[in-house]
């Protein structure tokens, strides 16, 4: 290899380690805000439909730039409610609900589920094998939540064990998205366009929920931390998305799937520095154990393309 050439290999991943940190750094960032978001009791169907508009506008100049738009094939919004459903509306709900009691980094840790969640439904449908290594990290899973639940963890004490099994819901219907997107693919629409589907058919399917259930959020009555919390987490979220993407197709979806430990350890990070929080030691034994489990169940192979936005920890 000629230094020239050693030279560019260097800077090439240089820029796919900068830009997962970045990804993981960003994505861990939306749980304090997340829990920002809540503190001065918004509900959650307004959270969500804010958090959909946002990112609709956001996924939507990005598909208008690249020359896509709006489809309106059957396929294709079948496929877009489908995701607003299993990978917004529920899991989000359950998000803002679990939030506003249980500390931001417990929360990051459990988004780590996802993947350990996704391998046994992956094998019930036919489409992973049997594996004792990612058997073994489903089980480091479950030990990493049965230790979050344990007395020394701090949940015990203060009446929060029966949020755990609410923020689970999250990463479980994270998981069903995940198995869904690489099952049925995508309608034909790039990853990009069938986000921007899915957040588009979210707001019309959030609108009434929000209106119906008195928690309209009128972004003209005032805003302060809370409401910018939720707007900086919503464009965050966006980018985030954007790059996991970029990163998929540049460096393959197995390396981009790394992310899962930076997110959940960047959760922790922000949530330390800008809640303040701090984890009991008990609680620090279940990161590490649920950390281990992901790294035992990340997929061996690089899946296709229509699987990108199963991998990308929600949206």
């Amino acid at each position: 290899m000629t230094p020239d050439l050693r030279l560019s290999v260097g800077r090439e991943r240089g820029l796919l380690v900068s830009v997962l940190c970045l990804l993981g750094l960003g994505w861990g960032l939306t749980q304090p805000l997340g829990k920002i978001s809540v503190s001065t009791g918004h509900g959650p169907f307004g959270l969500i439909f804010w958090q959909l508009v946002i990112c609709s506008l956001l996924l939507g100049t990005i598909t208008l730039a690249r020359g896509r738009g709006i489809v309106w094939r059957r396929d294709a919004l079948i496929f877009a409610a489908i995701v607003a459903v299993i990978g917004t509306l529920v899991p989000n709900l359950s998000y803002y609900i679990s939030i506003g009691r249980l500390p931001a980094g417990i929360m990051a840790i459990l988004i780590s589920a996802v993947p350990m969640l996704s391998f046994p439904m992956a094998l019930a449908l036919g489409m992973d094998r049997f594996s004792p290594a990612r058997l073994a990290g489903l089980a480091l899973g479950l030990a990493g939540v049965a230790l979050i639940a344990a007395p020394g963890a701090g949940l015990y004490a203060a009446g929060l064990l029966a949020f755990i099994p609410l923020a689970l819901i999250g990463p479980l219907f994270y998981a069903m998205e995940a198995n869904f997107v690489a099952r049925q693919g995508t309608a034909g629409m790039d990853a990009f366009q069938a986000m921007f589907m899915a957040s588009l058919v979210g707001v019309v399917m959030c609108l009434p929920l929000t209106l119906i259930s008195g928690q309209w959020i009128n972004p003209l009555d005032g805003f302060g931390r809370a409401e910018g919390a939720l707007v900086l987490s919503s464009l965050v979220h966006g980018l985030c998305y954007a790059g996991y993407v970029w990163l998929a197709g540049r460096a393959g979806a197995v390396f981009a799937s790394q992310c899962s430990y930076l997110v959940t350890a960047a959760g922790v990070f922000w949530s330390m520095l800008i809640l303040g929080e701090r984890l009991a030691p008990l609680a620090w034994l279940a990161l590490a154990v649920m950390l281990s489990g992901v790294a035992l169940v990340q997929p061996r192979a690089r899946p296709s393309s229509s699987a990108i936005k199963g991998a990308a920890l929600g949206s």
